[in-house]
């Protein structure tokens, strides 16, 4: 018991050190006698991973295209509708995760520069980055933060739920996303903030961009994830 509990606490560890499919191959595996954190490392190098593997959901051009346009800002828009609209477009735009877009702060996102542009700051083992953000998000990203200036906001996060600077929740990122894809119609099992992720990765690939630099885009420590949205673009080929 007290092995299989020390390697589950390894695992949960790990999560922000490697992609989740090496913690799941690493669960699947279970505590043995094998180093842990070599175990980590061969599975990286190697690439071995769980069969059957569910073909990742992403926009396709004219999906994409269509949210793009989305999110761009309606002169009738409430407070909630404006910030529904920013926040997928961040997601959209920079292939951040759910969890990174919740910590976004306004010192995080630059727009008043010649390469506006979101840095994500280093959490658990995955180095700081910066991501480029393109032209179709900035008109919602400005006016959320005039917006967000005149109201004011409490706090510094980009995103809150309310005025007063509540966090926003993964269950209110949820239902933002799900009702943007519905919105341009789009359906499929996960409605979730990863398939504007898989979608920024698919872009960057099909633009000629490197699985390599991907990957570094999206803080991965592997390139199984670029892997799979590649294979998509191989399969119509």
């Amino acid at each position: 018991m007290a092995t299989f509990l020390s390697f589950r606490s390894f695992c949960l560890a790990q999560l922000g050190a490697y992609d989740a499919k090496v913690i799941t191959r690493l669960i699947e595996l279970g505590p043995g006698e094998t180093s842990w954190p070599a175990l980590a490392e061969e599975l990286v190098r190697e690439g071995h991973w769980p069969d059957g593997e569910p073909i990742p959901l992403f926009l396709d051009a004219s999906e994409d295209a269509r949210l793009q346009e989305h999110v761009q800002p309606q002169a009738n828009d409430d407070l909630a509708q404006l910030r529904g609209r920013a926040i997928v477009a961040l997601f959209l735009a920079t292939g951040v995760t759910a969890a990174e877009g919740r910590a976004a702060a306004l010192p995080h996102l630059i727009l008043d520069r010649r390469h506006p542009a979101l840095s994500i700051p280093a959490h658990g083992a995955r180095d700081a980055r910066t991501v480029s953000v393109p032209d179709f998000a900035l008109p919602i990203l400005r006016l959320w933060l005039d917006r967000r200036a005149a109201l004011p906001i409490a706090g510094d996060l980009l995103f809150t739920l309310t005025e007063l600077g509540k966090p926003i929740t993964d269950a209110s990122l949820g239902r933002i996303v799900r009702d943007a894809l519905q919105a341009v119609g789009f359906e499929g099992d996960d409605m979730s903030p990863r398939v504007l992720r898989n979608t920024f990765c698919r872009r960057q690939l099909l633009a000629g961009v490197s699985r390599l630099d991907v990957a570094a885009l999206l803080g991965l420590a592997s390139l199984h994830t670029c892997d799979r949205i590649a294979a998509t673009i191989d399969a119509q080929l």
